[in-house]
């Protein structure tokens, strides 16, 4: 009996310490969010080699209204969305777009904000406002973007793709692109915010009349985090933290 009483304590002991673990893992939980940092004022890293941005404090606010840890790392764009589907991370926070196509294998949060496709060329070269001006001009963009997507659609323009909307614009000031298409918010840091650029630099036009809406990726049916996402944001915006993080970034 009394052997019989030490084994089922020993049982009781072993069960408690599963659920306690499990509890404990449970607790622990945590997400990853990939960004490029290549698109201030969403995602940058700074003159002291830190992260930040506008997507970066908005990880840290809904890490902190749902009390579930979320880290960020900075990953290159031409490979964010496999890493998605690898899991090598849990979603990618990075400026992304929402298309058709992209649904078809990535579900969206709820929308950030919404962009369109700005020109962005060297003072003088005004005539070049419209996607059609672009005939038969070198146009840089990011490679795998939605500004490179927009110019695709003139098949007279002359595309240069970079690894960064940053590189693409450092060569138009050297004289071998004559504009550059970006996200519209990319485009005003630039022009507007950047001192190396301002006197340089003028957003013409817009590439497309297509508004683009701005949202967080997951992995197709991730529906636990994506709802995590949408009640995180939700509360930021129901509590003024949202509207305070558009203000400091500039995004209108």
């Amino acid at each position: 009996m009394k052997k019989f009483t030490a084994l089922l304590l020993i049982c009781l002991i072993a069960v408690t310490s599963i659920f306690a673990q499990g509890a404990k893992e449970s607790d622990t939980k945590s997400y990853t969010f990939a960004m490029n940092c290549e698109w201030p004022p969403l995602e940058y890293v700074d003159e002291n080699g830190n992260i930040t941005g506008f997507e970066v404090d908005l990880i840290i606010e809904m890490s902190k209204v749902s009390g579930v840890e979320m880290k960020y790392i900075n990953t290159a764009w031409d490979t964010i969305f496999a890493g998605l589907a690898n899991g090598q991370y849990n979603a990618v926070a990075s400026g992304v777009t929402v298309t058709e196509e992209r649904k078809k294998t990535i579900d969206f949060s709820d929308t950030l904000f919404t962009i369109k496709q700005s020109i962005i060329t060297l003072k003088g070269n005004e005539n070049l406002n419209n996607l059609d001006s672009l005939s038969g001009k070198k146009v840089g963009v990011q490679m795998g973007t939605t500004g490179h997507f927009a110019v695709e659609e003139n098949k007279d323009a002359v595309i240069k793709a970079y690894d960064s909307i940053g590189l693409a614009i450092e060569d138009m000031i050297n004289g071998n692109v004559d504009a550059c298409v970006c996200d519209s918010l990319i485009a005003s840091d630039f022009v507007l915010a950047n001192p190396n650029y301002k006197d340089k630099l003028i957003i013409t036009g817009e590439a497309s009349s297509d508004i683009e809406e701005i949202a967080i990726a997951v992995k197709k049916g991730d529906k636990e985090l994506l709802d995590l996402i949408n009640s995180s944001l939700a509360k930021l915006k129901e509590n003024g933290t949202m509207d305070e993080l558009m203000k400091k970034y500039n995004i209108i």
